[in-house]
């Protein structure tokens, strides 16, 4: 065989259909971190997106401040929020998975620009994330609509998988976010100083556990957390395709933002949803079975 067809082989089994667990799994988790991270923006209508607290002024700079939403009124401050709960809600039980997922996405991208003062990671990627649920087939099946259709009628067969491009979307966004990371932290201190990771956890986000480990890992353990850090997000890319290194790899994504969500308090809804991101996109597809299977439709 030659390189050229042993290319072309690769893109047809990376492009060929894929068990749509996978899917599933990341519609059920994706909304459910995401919410979660939500709710504290939504206790607080007046000064997430309503007009009972501070708003940032039209300061007219394009670069910063691209779009100028101002607040809304308290009542419809309200609907939006509960639009947002109900959307999230429906997408990971399956019900109206699709047309649910826009209108979340749609939310999000809104709260993105309107609160520009506390818009976090998890707000902007949340969007994306939806989006790309909503054009996708997700909710046909480990859902309430899937469940009203085996019941309408049960001989019919239900989905088992879906294009692969549905799924390799999340993977290759995924593995972005961990090279684009390691690369940042490569142009930084992270190769100069090998106390760059111990001084973060003396941040405003510090917490218990973070003070607890500063005082108890002697002081070169944090010199090798932070290769190990460095190492694996700027190989990201390799580490997960590379079916040998694949399995390494999740554990050290999975132990990585445990301990991030530990350390730096608010931060932990970000890494409840890049560990979503980890188990439904890499994790065994018998292993997300056995869970996922279980569930109704």
């Amino acid at each position: 065989m030659t390189f050229g067809e042993r290319l072309q082989a690769m893109g047809r089994a990376a492009l060929a259909p894929v068990p749509i667990v996978r899917l599933e799994t990341l519609r059920i988790l994706l909304p459910l971190a995401i919410l979660a991270f939500m709710s504290i923006r939504a206790a607080h209508l007046g000064d997430w997106i309503g007009d009972a607290g501070f708003s940032l002024p039209d300061t007219g700079d394009g670069h910063r401040q691209p779009l100028a939403l101002g607040p809304l009124p308290m009542n419809a401050a309200f609907v939006v929020a509960v639009a947002m709960v109900g959307a999230g809600l429906c997408v990971a039980a399956g019900l109206r998975a699709q047309l649910c997922a826009g209108i979340f996405s749609a939310i999000l991208f809104y709260a993105a620009l309107a609160d520009r003062l506390s818009t976090f990671s998890v707000t902007k990627i949340g969007a994306v994330l939806m989006l790309a649920l909503a054009v996708s087939p997700c909710g046909a099946r480990y859902g309430v609509d899937a469940w009203r259709r085996r019941r309408a009628e049960p001989s019919a067969p239900l989905a088992t998988h879906v294009s692969a491009l549905y799924v390799r979307f999340f993977q290759a966004l995924l593995l972005c976010v961990y090279f684009g990371a390691g690369i940042c932290k490569y142009n930084g201190e992270w190769l100069e100083r090998s106390d760059v990771l111990w001084t973060h956890i003396h941040d405003s986000y510090q917490t218990w556990f973070a003070y607890w480990l500063g005082n108890s890992l002697p002081p070169g353990a944090w010199g090798v957390l932070q290769w190990i850090t460095l190492i694996f997000e700027i190989g990201a890319p390799l580490w997960f395709v590379v079916p040998a290194t694949r399995g390494p790899a999740i554990v050290v994504a999975l132990t990585m933002h445990a301990g991030i969500g530990l350390m730096f308090g608010p931060v932990i809804w970000f890494s409840v949803l890049m560990m979503s991101l980890v188990i439904g996109c890499w994790l065994p597809e018998r292993w997300l079975e056995r869970v996922i299977g279980r569930l109704p439709g």
